[in-house]
């Protein structure tokens, strides 16, 4: 199954896309994608829901939003391919990098990326995204796949200054509005064959500038939610994002970063495409 939600900003209804591409409002079944929804088996409720329901269609013009409600956390991993962390100067880390971005970032796949006041380094990440289905804590490796509900795009907009240059907590970096595009929707565990064998690509202006494969992380899946899990419960709908590949911004020679104006698009297989277009903060 793929889950959807339209509609305006902080106003999504949820929806599903179907195996021929329609989309479905399933705003009668009454839940959002949120804790509730994924911690009370919402995914088999669902499921079971749409066999006997019909539902109207979705207009293709109607925005997208996150594929999943406002989560309690979104938490993301750094330097976790190898030829990122090279291009970055920076050793392969011997633990998981681990650091937070604020919530309030999650915006729409389509959105456009709003860049900061007074910044001057705002830079994108494509990279896949985790999502929980179960309440998690103190899990091992082995078990870890239970507990992941399914996978989604996501764009870590960072900006650089703010990121590493301003007191050292990645976090100021990482959270400005519109910083974390998620979607266009969040695919269940069964439509995602192996998520350690997925091309991803993200292209400005058109240039593709990263172009990788998701066999390059340095800790995987379940390395990833069994090594947080020992640090924090994860909640059912917590987003984990995995890390990016080569070809950001700051890696580049010289260095370049976004200004308004600027479209950047990018995409994981089987788990569609993003578009933004850079605006200047006003």
């Amino acid at each position: 199954m793929k889950l959807i939600r339209f509609g305006a900003f902080e106003n999504e209804k949820p929806g599903v896309l179907t195996v021929d591409g329609k989309r479905l409002d399933v705003s009668a079944f009454g839940e959002d994608y949120n804790e509730k929804f994924f911690a009370t088996n919402g995914l088999e409720r669902l499921e079971a829901w749409l066999k006997s329901n019909d539902c109207p269609e979705v207009l293709e013009s109607e925005r997208l939003g996150s594929c999943v409600a406002r989560p309690s956390k979104i938490i993301c991993i750094g330097l976790n391919y190898a030829k990122h962390a090279a291009e970055s100067g920076m050793d392969v880390p011997k633990e998981p990098v681990v650091f937070f971005k604020a919530t309030t970032a999650l915006c729409g796949p389509n959105d456009d990326v709003i860049i900061p006041r007074n910044s001057v380094k705002t830079d994108w990440e494509v990279e896949l995204a985790v999502i929980i289905g179960k309440k998690a804590s103190y899990i091992t490796e082995e078990s870890a796949m239970d507990y992941v509900a399914g996978y989604a795009l996501h764009n870590d907009y960072s900006e650089r200054e703010f990121q590493l240059e301003r007191g050292g907590q990645w976090v100021k970096g990482k959270s400005c509005d519109t910083f974390a595009p998620l979607g266009p929707f969040m695919a269940t565990k069964d439509e995602v064959a192996d998520p350690h064998n997925l091309h991803l690509w993200l292209e400005l202006n058109g240039t593709r500038l990263q172009d990788s494969n998701t066999n390059d992380l340095i800790f995987n899946i379940p390395q990833v939610v069994s090594y947080l899990s020992n640090f924090m419960t994860l909640l059912p709908g917590d987003v984990i994002s995995t890390g990016t590949p080569a070809g950001v911004g700051l890696g580049l020679k010289p260095p370049t970063y976004l200004k308004a104006g600027d479209v950047v698009e990018l995409g994981i297989e089987g788990l569609g495409q993003q578009k933004q277009t850079a605006v200047a903060w006003t």
